[in-house]
C-alpha cells in the first residue's frame, strides 16, 4: 500500500471513501490498549473504593464524551482535520493555537502509550525468559515499539484503519482472556496501599478521578476525531450518522479498557504499581497474550497519536511533509518516553499531563464548537487553506489570518484553568475559591466559551474574500 500523500490539505469528495463503521473501528481498535487500560488504574491509585472507581470513570467518560463528539462533524464538512478548520474561528494564522494543542496532547499520549506497554512487555519477557529489568532491555523494548509505530504513522490513514479493524476484534479477545486470567484474585475490598484518599476526603478525590481518568480520555480526541471525519463524505453520510458513530465509538473504545484497567487493579493489588503488579499476578498461560496486548495494542493506538502529530506538526511547517513532519515528533515522543521512564512517578507524571492538558483545550474545543453552531456547519474550505498555501485573504483572514477576539477568550479560559489546576506537586491560587475542588476543565471551558459569545455576539456571517486581499473581517 502506498504512502499516504495528504497532509492537512482539503480531502476531495471522490477520496472520502470511508463511513460511520470505520469510525467506530478506527476508534475502538485503537483504544484498546495498555495505554488507556491504566487510566481505570489512576482512580484505584487515588484510594477510591471499587465502586467509587468506577462511577468516576463512567461519568467522566460520558461527560468528555458529550463536549468533543461533536467535533467530529466540524471536519466532515472542512475536509480536513480539526486545528485547521478551526481557523474558522481562530483565524487561518490563529488556528496555529489548535495545532499546537493538538501536538501536545498527541505527543503526551503518545509517550505514555509506549511507557506504560513497553513496561509490561519488559516484565512479561523477565517472567517468559529471564530478560533482565534494567535500564538497556527497556530502553530496545522502547525503541522497537517507536520504530513499529512510526511504520504505520507515516504509511498514514488507510493502513492505520486497517490495523484498528483486526485490533478492534484481537485486543477484545485478549481482553476477555484476561478478565478471566484475572478474575480468581478478584475483590472488591478496598487495597490499603493507597494509602487512603489522595486529596484527604471523598469528593475532591472523586471529582479528581472523574477528570484525570474519566473525561481526560475524550478531551484527547478533541483535535483527532477530525483526522478520521475528514475521510468521510456528507453526501453520502448523515450527521446524525456520523455523530452517533463517534458517540458509540468513544464510549465503547474508552469504558471498556478503562473498566478493565480498574478490574485488574483490584485483581493484582496494584495501587501503587500497575505494570508491576499486572505482570506479577498474571498466571503463567496468560502472559504470552498479556505481551501481545502489550506490544499489539501499543502500536496500534500511538500509531494513530503519531499520524496526528504528523498532520499537527504539517499544520504549523506547511513547507515540511506529513512523512518528515512524523519522523520529527516521533523522535521527540521517544526522548519523552526516556524522561518519562527514568525520571518520573507514574501516577504523578499522568495526573499532571492529563489535567493541565485538559485546562488548555477544553476551552479551544468550547470555542471551535459554537462557531460550528453559527455557522450551522457552513464552511469555506478554501478560504481554510490559505495559511498551508502560504497566501493571503479569505473570510477567514480576520487581522493578518488571526482573530484577536477567538485567541483572547481561549488563552483567558486556558490561564483560569491553569490557576484553578490541583497538581501532585503544584496548587493553583485560584484552587481555594472552589474550595480545594479542582474544577479546572469547568472553570477553563466556561471561562473560554462565555468570554468568546460575549466578545463576539455581534459577529455577522462574512462572504469570502479573493485570496491575496487583507481585510478586517468581525467575528
Amino acid at each position: 500500500m502506498p504512502i499516504e500523500q495528504r497532509g492537512v490539505d482539503t480531502i476531495p469528495d471522490g477520496e472520502r471513501t470511508s463511513g460511520p463503521r470505520d469510525l467506530v473501528s478506527i476508534l475502538i481498535g485503537s483504544n484498546l490498549c495498555l495505554g488507556v487500560i491504566v487510566f481505570g488504574w489512576l482512580p484505584v491509585s487515588f484510594g477510591l473504593g471499587w465502586w467509587e472507581s468506577v462511577s468516576a470513570v463512567v461519568a467522566g467518560t460520558v461527560l468528555g464524551t458529550a463536549l468533543t463528539a461533536p467535533l467530529a462533524l466540524v471536519s466532515l464538512r472542512t475536509g480536513t482535520n480539526l486545528s485547521t478548520s478551526s481557523g474558522a474561528q481562530f483565524g487561518v494564522r490563529g488556528r496555529l493555537v489548535g495545532s499546537v494543542v493538538g501536538l501536545l496532547l498527541s505527543l503526551g499520549y503518545t509517550a505514555l502509550t509506549i511507557w506504560i506497554g513497553g513496561d509490561v512487555m519488559v516484565g512479561t519477557l523477565h517472567r517468559l525468559l529471564g530478560l533482565s529489568a534494567d535500564g538497556l532491555s527497556y530502553g530496545v523494548v522502547y525503541a522497537l515499539l517507536a520504530a513499529a509505530t512510526v511504520v504505520g504513522a507515516v504509511f498514514g490513514y488507510r493502513v492505520l484503519l486497517r490495523l484498528s479493524r483486526v485490533l478492534a476484534f484481537g485486543m477484545t479477545a485478549l481482553l476477555v482472556l484476561g478478565v478471566i486470567a484475572y478474575a480468581p484474585d478478584f475483590t472488591t475490598s478496598a487495597l490499603p496501599g493507597a494509602g487512603g484518599y489522595l486529596l484527604g476526603s471523598f469528593w475532591p478525590t472523586w471529582l479528581l478521578a472523574l477528570v484525570a481518568a474519566g473525561l481526560s480520555g475524550p478531551i484527547a480526541f478533541i483535535t483527532l476525531l477530525g483526522d478520521y471525519t475528514r475521510y468521510v463524505s456528507p453526501a453520502r453520510h448523515s450527521s446524525r450518522a456520523v455523530l452517533g458513530a463517534a458517540w458509540t465509538g468513544l464510549l465503547a473504545g474508552l469504558l471498556i479498557p478503562q473498566l478493565f484497567g480498574t478490574f485488574t487493579a483490584y485483581a493484582a493489588r496494584a495501587a501503587l504499581d500497575y505494570a508491576g503488579g499486572l505482570v506479577d499476578a498474571s498466571p503463567t498461560w496468560y502472559l504470552l497474550p498479556l505481551l501481545l496486548a502489550a506490544s499489539a495494542g501499543s502500536v496500534g493506538n500511538a500509531g494513530l497519536m503519531l499520524y496526528s502529530m504528523g498532520l499537527d506538526l504539517d499544520a504549523i511547517l506547511p513547507r515540511a511533509s506529513r512523512a518528515r513532519a512524523t519522523y520529527t515528533v516521533a523522535v521527540v515522543a521517544t526522548a519523552c518516553v526516556f524522561v518519562g521512564h527514568f525520571a518520573w512517578e507514574a501516577q504523578d507524571a499522568m495526573t499532571s499531563f492529563v489535567l493541565l492538558l485538559t485546562a488548555i483545550g477544553t476551552p479551544w474545543a468550547v470555542i471551535t464548537l459554537i462557531g460550528f453552531a453559527r455557522c450551522r456547519g457552513e464552511y469555506d474550505a478554501e478560504a481554510l487553506q490559505v495559511f498551508n498555501r502560504r497566501a493571503k485573504g479569505g473570510v477567514y483572514w480576520f487581522r493578518s489570518g488571526w482573530n484577536i477576539q477567538a485567541t483572547i477568550s481561549w488563552a483567558l479560559g486556558a490561564a483560569v484553568g491553569l490557576l484553578s489546576v490541583a497538581l501532585p506537586s503544584y496548587e493553583g491560587p485560584l484552587l481555594p475559591l472552589t474550595g480545594g475542588v479542582d474544577c479546572s476543565f469547568l472553570l477553563s471551558g466556561v471561562v473560554g466559551g462565555v468570554t468568546y459569545a460575549a466578545l463576539t455576539r455581534r459577529a455577522v456571517v462574512a462572504a469570502p474574500l479573493p485570496l491575496g486581499e487583507e481585510e478586517t473581517v468581525a467575528g
